[in-house]
């Protein structure tokens, strides 16, 4: 069982950047592929960004690509999501999420955070 705890977002102008934090509770959170997912009014939760249980491994939306960097510190037992560049669009509620294998399917992601509301004004 993985408990997650989402912080970070906020309210910022577009082309700043916010870093966005998952605090992971509970056994072997090193043993997790973590993940980013964002659900904007309107729209299906959509993936962002995966990474794999040892952090080798990256992978991102063609959306936010060169802009947001996915990584982790199993030693925390957190992961994080950069973001920079921000625009509009990027508006959003951001969820972490983690499963034993990295995928960028949300129903392959057995644990999820309560979600943490990210803004971008213009």
């Amino acid at each position: 069982q993985v408990q997650l705890v989402e912080s970070g977002g906020g309210l910022v102008q577009a082309g700043g950047s916010l870093r966005l934090s998952c605090a992971a509770s509970g056994r072997s959170f090193g043993s997790y592929a973590m993940a980013w997912f964002r659900h904007a009014p309107g729209k299906e939760r959509e993936f962002a960004a995966a990474i794999s249980w040892s952090g080798g491994r990256t992978f991102y939306a063609d959306s936010v690509k060169g802009r947001f960097t996915i990584s982790r510190d199993n030693a925390k037992n957190t992961a994080y999501l950069q973001m920079n560049s921000l625009k509009p669009e990027d508006t959003a509620i951001y969820y972490c999420a983690a499963d034993r294998i990295v995928s960028s399917k949300r129903y392959d992601y057995d644990y999820w955070g309560q979600g943490t509301q990210v803004t971008v004004s213009s």
